[in-house]
């Protein structure tokens, strides 16, 4: 029964503690200036993505009246809190970039502008390159109120500018101002553009301040009075739960494209900017006040990412290279030590090529007969998916099933699956109702064993086939045989492909069918231990948790007694240090790879059992889509495991704790340090002795 003294964070509060401590990797002078910058551009990127889909949800339901439960009075009493938090934190964002990366850069003989006034020794440099590398696709556009005017494109920059024909003398009086707006041609031009080095310092200047040097060449006859840079987030989310089969792709495909159109739900603009500048944008463009968000002089900073680096290596992060696996450099046939034992990877600590390898091999292998993946997110150009396409080109069965609602995924996923249907693939597109999120890969192979003349071979993973993020995504994957395991595998395709299936999971975990009676059975399982005397003990690993059952069934373990450690990297509606949750800690842990692997881990009673999965605990993981967790039976993997949870537990560099009031608490204690990535690419080093 619920105890209706239980709290709950908010949901998107939560997500804006997570992003703010992706913000303060930023302000640790031990890493190097240009990873300090990556979290700088990540930060904003995360911020970008939240107001287009997140904070999008709250002004529609301003307009509809009801959405999510909430009142009107409740959406809007949100977006305000959500704003305040975020201007707070961009006051910080700006003091880290203008008081720590830049000194730091121009302690490294890097100097990045933050002027248009340019230095003399520069001028003729960036007048010549804007006269012939920016002007020809500049496109300036008078804006009048109650007039037909330009339309502001999501997610792009614009300059707005304040003009004073030249023979007007009264410059004080705004009314005589002409305005301007004129979009930064960021597709045709990099943001950055390094100047000719001078005096021993390397230059680089913002591509909006070489703009603004030369406005005088843009607007002849007036007076540059003022220029602010603008930018607009629109809403990109969108719900296609009830579309037919038949109708989904195009259904997507249409959407997707008016996403550049979507409502209004973030106008950020230059905090400097005069209040009869802000009014008469705001007038002209009909930007409401919930929607204002000031800013700093510089917008879309997750271009910083691509900020150049002219020193090299010694300012970047040196990230290890990925570690060999012996059982599988040892044999030529990843299927043939499947044979005999299973083999988990943990990326990106090994190795993505043996996954690409098991693929690869199963679609040259004559004996091969049939091979099915989940496809949700993917690289372009993904290797992944022309191992599929040779599969079918070499007689082989091949089905995948493509998710289209893949946030941000969906062109590329379209796109790549009508590559695999001109080469015979067999595509199954998204469940009505339902997003499918397992990450499954299914061989089925001839075999010589009169036992088993068809023999399986599968790869269950926590994160997406996708070589390009197993690069910096902490993920885990298992490679097996095992014929439980693989009755499964085949019972969930079954299920994607719409046959008629028997709906009994003896060992995978299934969303909609027995992993929320499973998980809440484990969790009572520990309950009952403790009250019989003995330990309950519950370690889980998520990016998110937010599903108000599970959460009540934690709450209620602590209560029993059983001690819960989370690691949480992302949203966390679950207080800590409250009196139904006093046995439960929260870490968060953020390094320079994004924390993504899934992880369960129930003490009972010492036979100890650890699942990995696709699923967070939140409302849409475990109701609205398909997910699969695994359990790992091999005790040495179950260690390897364990071991690691262990060492992030013990992390006092990169780890916080999450307190009650949703700040991030630095885990700074006298014990032993440890910098849990560091320590993890150590430990899976020793343990394969490659």
């Amino acid at each position: 029964m619920k105890n209706h003294q239980y709290s709950y964070f908010k949901r998107d509060i939560s997500w804006l503690s997570f992003n703010y401590r992706v913000l303060l990797e930023a302000k640790d002078e031990r890493l190097p200036v240009y990873e300090r910058i990556k979290f700088l551009s990540i930060y904003s990127s995360n911020l970008e993505e939240f107001y287009k889909i997140r904070v999008s949800g709250y002004h529609s339901s301003l307009l509809e009246r009801i959405n999510r439960d909430e009142s009107v009075e409740e959406a809007l009493k949100t977006i305000v809190q959500i704003n305040n938090e975020v201007t707070s934190q961009e006051k910080e964002y700006y003091n880290i970039f203008n008081n720590m990366i830049l000194p730091e850069l121009k302690r490294n003989s890097i100097v990045l502008y933050q002027t248009h006034e340019v230095k003399s020794f520069h001028k003729s440099y960036v007048e010549k390159y804007f006269n012939e590398e920016v002007f020809p696709y500049l496109q300036p556009m008078i804006i009048q109120k109650d007039d037909i005017h330009s339309f502001i494109q999501d997610g792009r920059i614009y300059q707005t500018i304040s003009l004073l024909k030249k023979k007007k003398k009264i410059e004080d009086d705004p009314s005589n101002y002409t305005y301007a707006i004129m979009k930064i041609p960021y597709t045709k031009i990099p943001r950055f553009i390094e100047l000719p080095s001078y005096g021993g310092n390397y230059y680089i200047m913002f591509i909006d301040d070489v703009i603004k040097a030369n406005l005088k060449s843009v607007f002849p006859g007036y007076e540059i009075m003022d220029c602010f840079s603008i930018k607009i987030s629109r809403d990109a989310d969108f719900s296609l739960e009830d579309e037919d089969q038949k109708d989904i792709a195009e259904e997507i495909l249409k959407k997707v494209r008016k996403r550049k159109i979507g409502a209004v739900t973030r106008f950020q603009y230059d905090k400097n900017m005069p209040d009869y500048f802000l009014n008469y944008l705001c007038e002209a463009y009909e930007i409401e006040e919930e929607e204002l968000l000031p800013s700093g002089q510089y917008l879309n900073l997750s271009d910083l990412a691509q900020l150049p680096n002219p020193v090299g290596n010694a300012l970047k992060q040196q990230l290890p290279q990925p570690l060999r696996v012996p059982e599988l450099e040892s044999h030529n046939s990843v299927l043939r030590v499947l044979r005999k034992q299973d083999v988990l990877l943990h990326f990106p600590y090994q190795s993505f090529d043996y996954l690409l390898r098991f693929l690869l091999q199963a679609a040259f292998d004559p004996k091969v007969l049939e091979i099915k993946v989940t496809q949700y997110r993917v690289a372009e150009n993904s290797a992944v998916i022309n191992s599929l396409i040779s599969a079918a080109k070499n007689g082989k069965k091949v089905t995948v099933f493509v998710e289209l609602k893949a946030r941000f995924d969906e062109e590329n996923n379209y796109i790549s699956s009508e590559l695999m249907q001109q080469a015979g693939v067999k595509i199954i597109y998204s469940l009505p109702g339902l997003k499918v999120h397992a990450k499954l890969a299914y061989v089925r192979k001839r075999s010589n064993d009169p036992d088993e003349p068809i023999k399986g071979y599968a790869y269950l993973g926590t994160g997406n086939f996708n070589e390009k993020t197993a690069r910096i995504y902490s993920d885990k994957g298992l490679l097996t045989s095992n014929k439980e395991f693989i009755k499964d595998i085949d019972e969930v395709f079954r299920v994607l492909e719409g046959k008629p299936h028997m709906h009994n999971f003896k060992h995978l975990l299934v969303t909609q069918f027995n992993m929320l009676s499973e998980i809440h059975r484990m969790i009572e399982r520990e309950i009952e231990n403790v009250k019989k005397g003995g330990i309950g003990y519950i370690i889980l690993k998520m990016n998110s948790l937010e599903d108000k059952g599970m959460i009540d069934a934690l709450y209620r373990a602590s209560e029993a007694g059983v001690k819960i450690d989370l690691i949480v990297r992302g949203i966390c509606c679950l207080i800590p240090n409250q009196p139904y949750s006093k046995n439960i800690t929260v870490t968060r842990i953020v390094g320079a790879y994004l924390e993504h692997a899934r992880v369960w881990y129930f003490f009972n009673e010492g036979e100890e059992n650890v699942y990995l999965t696709s699923a967070d605990w939140m409302q849409r993981n475990l109701h609205r889509r398909i997910e699969v967790a695994f359990p790992i039976y091999t005790v040495s993997l179950k260690k390897q495991i364990i071991d690691i949870l262990r060492i992030q537990l013990a992390d006092n560099k990169s780890a916080v704790w999450v307190d009650e009031n949703l700040n991030n608490v630095f885990k700074h204690d006298n014990k032993p340090s440890v910098r849990a990535q560091k320590a993890i690419y150590e430990y899976l080093k020793r343990s394969t002795g490659k």
